[in-house]
């Protein structure tokens, strides 16, 4: 029973470690894809501030948003992620994030 126990605790541990490496590796490609839509369709944001601005726009999309960046990442960013970094971007806890990582931006 004892060693049923601890290879189910290594199994479920094994699996965290495996869910936050591809969460990841997502979450990487999603700012790829949010830099450049950035960078390429909203040619007022500074470019010292894509990042932070990226950084942000991540931070506060849910799993399936982060997917969706993740895939434009591969495919290309299209007028599609445009708008959902929009809608991302009209969210009140993504404003405050641009808002602070703007002020830094300029400041730096």
């Amino acid at each position: 029973m004892k060693a049923l126990l601890i290879v189910s605790l290594l199994t479920l541990t094994a699996c965290a470690e495996t869910t936050q490496a591809v969460d990841g590796v997502a979450r990487r490609s999603a700012k790829a894809a949010v830099a450049e839509t950035f960078a390429t369709r909203f040619p007022m944001v500074p470019k010292a501030a894509v990042t932070p601005f990226s950084d942000c726009v991540i931070d506060n999309a849910s799993a399936r948003e982060i997917g969706e960046f993740a895939k434009d990442a591969v495919i290309g960013v299209s007028e599609t992620t445009v708008a959902l970094v929009r809608s991302v971007i009209e969210r009140p806890e993504t404003q405050s994030c641009i808002t602070k990582a703007g002020l830094a931006a300029l400041t730096a």
